[in-house]
């Protein structure tokens, strides 16, 4: 067989030298491919996790801008309570400052009273005298025993001046003995502080106390059988009624000088 031209050995001595190029450089290929690949399937998976974490990151950022506008309201809700129970706690450290000051004082105060006591019992109309000077002669030697604690001598100083009190608003009837020579029984009739009455237990003689002379008055008899009355009603012997009686004491009208 005759030798190719030689433009056509070079040609094929090329082609030859490609191919053995190519086919040498065909692994190459393939592993820079697979590089390629392996790199961007790792670039997407640190580009989703950093997306994931990003995700993350707002969530957890929604959720803090809702946790401060929670205790933003509880904060508003909250405060007018914190000011009242402020003000409540300086209303309760004044009223401990008074109540020292109080305790310091009180001694004093329930001894004022006593005396006060005393003047009122000694300068009223004489009813029941010798029971209400008793009474306060009792809480004379109550301040004095140390024993007794503060509260409850204030309260038995407060229960006799309740009990004076009382005496000014009540309709009492009691038999007892008219000072006298010599001394009667005789049916005594208080209508508070205003009249104080004795009737004799027949019920044909009878007074009322005038305080500005410090002395009975004799009563005629229209004025004593409103004493029966009168008796009757502390009794509850009959229904309440008016009295027709004189008074003990004075009695100023509206309008007149004092």
């Amino acid at each position: 067989m005759p030798y190719p031209h030689p433009w056509i050995r070079r040609s094929l001595a090329r082609l030859s030298l490609v191919l053995a190029t190519t086919a040498a450089a065909e692994p190459t290929l393939r592993e820079e491919t697979l590089d390629a690949q392996r790199t961007q399937a790792e670039l997407q998976a640190r580009i989703d996790a950093a997306d994931e974490a990003v995700r993350d990151r707002l969530q957890a950022l929604r959720e803090a801008r809702e946790e401060i506008r929670r205790l933003r309201r509880y904060n508003a809700e909250l405060a007018p309570l914190v000011e009242r129970q402020a003000a409540t706690l300086a209303e309760r450290r004044e009223a401990l400052d008074t109540l020292s000051q109080t305790r310091e004082a009180l001694p004093g105060l329930m001894r004022g009273m006593v005396e006060r006591l005393r003047a009122w019992v000694e300068g009223d109309m004489p009813f029941l005298r010798d029971e209400r000077l008793a009474r306060v002669e009792s809480l004379e030697t109550l301040l004095a025993d140390p024993e007794l604690d503060t509260a409850e001598k204030l309260e038995r100083v407060l229960a006799a001046w309740r009990a004076e009190l009382d005496y000014g608003r009540e309709l009492d009837a009691w038999r007892g003995e008219l000072p006298g020579a010599p001394p009667r029984e005789v049916d005594f009739l208080r209508l508070g502080r205003v009249g104080w009455y004795y009737l004799t237990p027949d019920g044909r003689r009878g007074g009322v106390w005038q305080a500005e002379s410090g002395e009975w008055r004799l009563l005629d008899e229209t004025a004593l059988a409103e004493v029966r009355k009168g008796l009757a009603i502390a009794r509850e012997q009959r229904a309440p009624a008016l009295l027709d009686l004189p008074v003990s004491q004075p009695v100023s009208m509206p309008g007149e000088d004092a």
